[in-house]
């Protein structure tokens, strides 16, 4: 196949604004060229994404959803990046040049003008329900066409209701496990990934570390300094240090030497890619039974999965973490997350779009 990716609308690839939708974009381009297939991706102006032919667009960048009430109508900018985006879409689709167009962008835009596009167009949604708009524009992309949509767990799928969740394909997600070192013997530390942002769980973060007197070291772009201003307050014996956003390079060689990682969200992960980057390093992983973690995680085997929004139950778990064999969590993410098995669980789901 000769596939065109759309880029998520939120930032450059590479800036870390996408969060995971960034890595899941790198890795499937990468492990579907190396399975035959020829990928070009549309994207912000700055994008970088290595071997690849990135056509870079200028305009204006949208506000991420997560950040918007769930009746809040979606903002499109002037000049917005996501309209030209979509434009040079269409114009490339109507070239012959390519045979489906792959959506990463969780905006109603190229699902509800999916029908003008020369090309079939297949969304894979990075995140769970948010936005009515959102929600309606699914719908909408599902009945012109019923095999559009992917996701990545069976928990994201269902906070679009039953008649969404019956009809999607869940790819999961996938890693380049050699990119990552496994560690035998991690420290002492805690490690959080992700935005510092309030559905993140940041508050909780702070609260594990307090109680159990570790450090955890946040990895992610600083969102809302507010937020972590006002759980340094309400915690003030913790320990946590804001490491910044690190390339995946550089991050895995700091995760692996944790003794876990923390996954506190207050939402519902689509998926959670650092949960599968962590056990490539051999870290287990804690987290609240909510969302696509949660389905990641083989409780007791690669970590622990604890009732949502209960810090007591973190902790305790804190305190077995030594009997998780490190071992077997990358075992784990070679046989169901390595690269190879994502992609051809996409190939696939495109091949029947």
């Amino acid at each position: 196949m000769r596939i065109l990716f759309l880029s998520t609308s939120v930032g450059a690839l590479g800036s870390g604004i996408g969060g995971g939708v960034e890595l899941t974009l790198r890795t499937l381009a990468k492990e579907l060229v190396e399975r035959g297939h020829a990928v070009d991706i549309v994207a912000p102006r700055g994008s970088v994404v290595v071997g690849r032919r990135v056509f870079e667009i200028d305009g204006v960048l949208h506000v991420p959803s997560q950040s918007l009430g769930r009746t809040t109508q979606l903002v499109v900018p002037d000049d917005s990046v996501l309209v030209n985006m979509w434009t040079e879409v269409l114009q490339r689709a109507r070239s012959g040049a390519y045979d489906i167009v792959l959506n990463f962008a969780y905006d109603a835009l190229p699902f509800v003008q999916a029908g003008e596009c020369a090309i079939p167009v297949a969304h894979l949604v990075s995140m769970g329900s948010l936005s009515d708009e959102m929600d309606a524009a699914v719908r909408a992309a599902q009945v012109a066409s019923p095999k559009c949509i992917a996701m990545h767990s069976r928990a994201q799928a269902a906070t679009f209701g039953a008649d969404v969740a019956d009809r999607i394909t869940v790819v999961a997600s996938g890693i380049d496990v050699a990119a990552y070192d496994f560690v035998e013997v991690g420290g002492d530390d805690l490690a959080f990934v992700g935005r510092i942002a309030a559905e993140k769980g940041i508050s909780d973060v702070f609260a594990v570390s307090a109680r159990t007197g570790r450090r955890v070291r946040a990895f992610g772009v600083m969102e809302q300094l507010s937020v972590w201003q006002q759980a340094q307050m309400a915690n003030p014996t913790a320990r946590v240090v804001h490491e910044g956003f690190l390339s995946t390079e550089e991050l895995q060689h700091q995760l692996g030497t944790c003794a876990a990682l923390v996954m506190l969200h207050h939402w519902v992960e689509a998926f959670g890619n650092v949960a599968i980057e962590a056990l490539a390093c051999g870290v287990p992983v804690i987290t609240y039974d909510r969302g696509g973690p949660a389905e990641i995680v083989r409780h007791g085997v690669t970590g622990f999965v604890v009732p949502s929004d209960d810090v007591p139950s973190v902790v305790a778990a804190m305190e077995r973490i030594d009997s998780i064999e490190r071992r077997a969590c990358r075992n784990d993410v070679v046989e169901r997350f390595s690269a190879q098995a994502f992609a051809g669980r996409v190939e696939a789901w495109l091949g029947g779009v």
